[in-house]
């Protein structure tokens, strides 16, 4: 099958839904059907300790349209959203979460407003949200935090609804808890026609939610890392080296200041000045500095992909 041929692929990753995935299925390919698309479902099974893959295996035997991966392990959202975009076929790709809060009717839409209305990204945004005050609350802060920071105008970066230009999820690499800052990553890859859709967000029929601590701390400290990343990641130096040249000339500065003052005012006393050992200080980091900006470069040029995932199983389909 030609990559043209596909209008849409949806990538679903899941961890532990399996009472939801027959539903979510059923109603996926209800409204394909009633709009004539040609498409792909991409199961990215998590590492589920259910029975989610029995469900994928049975639901994938009468249905060609279906792919599935399987990993051996849990290895978390992002990974599992890049390894289905690294399979994906569809000119228009669309991820959805499996827990039946996402609806699939509001795909015909996405899919216009990327091959219709010319968006790179299209982001799905809950305005209404049926979620608990733990998880709200600190999703608003976190959707503040990381707009102001990508100058992204989002409200909801975290929404697990969205659409893309096949070309977009080819062109970015998604690990750690990087799914939340995917347009950021697509702005970082040249990808500027950013959308956002209102869409319907539903409670949860089944299953607990998957939300913890500890992935909103992960996703400020990954949200840092992208940020440098994605300014710096093909030019250390000029990061590292910038600073290393501020603090080597500020101990430069401050120990020829000493060293006059040595010479035409003071006969002794200097090396007792606090000055003194922060000038030789600021010297070191300097340099420290400096060479870590050359051994960052190395790295950044010998640095192999980062993205190597253990599947135990795959379901291809027979087109």
């Amino acid at each position: 099958m030609t990559d043209n041929s596909l209008d849409i692929s949806v990538v679903i990753p899941l961890y532990n839904e399996e009472e939801s995935l027959p539903e979510l299925i059923e109603w996926i390919e209800q409204v394909m059907r009633q709009h004539g698309f040609r498409y792909e479902l991409i199961l990215v099974d998590d590492g589920s300790n259910d029975g989610s893959w029995h469900v994928i295996r049975r639901l994938a035997s009468s249905r060609p349209h279906i792919r599935a991966i399987r990993f051996r392990r849990n290895y978390g959202k992002s990974a599992a959203l890049n390894e289905g975009f690294r399979i994906a076929r569809g000119r228009v790709v669309i991820t959805m979460d499996a827990d039946l809060q996402d609806s699939p009717d509001e795909i015909p839409e996405l899919y216009h407003m990327i091959e219709e209305e010319g968006y790179d990204l299209v982001s799905g945004w809950k305005k209404v949200r049926h979620d608990p005050l733990s998880k709200t609350i600190p999703s608003r802060f976190f959707n503040a935090v990381t707009r102001a920071i990508s100058h992204i105008p989002l409200h909801d970066f975290n929404c697990g609804l969205k659409a893309y230009k096949r070309d977009v999820v080819k062109s970015i690499e998604v690990y750690g808890e990087m799914h939340r800052y995917i347009p950021l990553l697509a702005k970082w890859a040249g990808f500027k026609n950013i959308g956002e859709k209102v869409v319907a967000h539903r409670p949860r029929k089944y299953g607990t939610t998957k939300f913890g601590l500890e992935r909103f701390i992960n996703g400020f400290l990954d949200l840092l890392t992208i940020t440098f990343v994605g300014k710096f990641g093909k030019r250390p130096m000029h990061f590292f080296g910038t600073l290393g040249i501020l603090f080597f000339l500020m101990g430069f500065v401050i120990l020829t200041y000493l060293s006059i003052a040595k010479l035409v005012y003071e006969a002794y006393g200097i090396a007792e000045r606090p000055l003194f050992f922060f000038g030789i200080l600021t010297l070191i980091i300097g340099t420290q500095l400096f060479v870590t900006g050359f051994l960052a470069e190395l790295v950044s040029r010998s640095a192999t992909n980062r993205n190597h995932y253990l599947i135990s199983e795959t379901i291809e389909s027979e087109s």
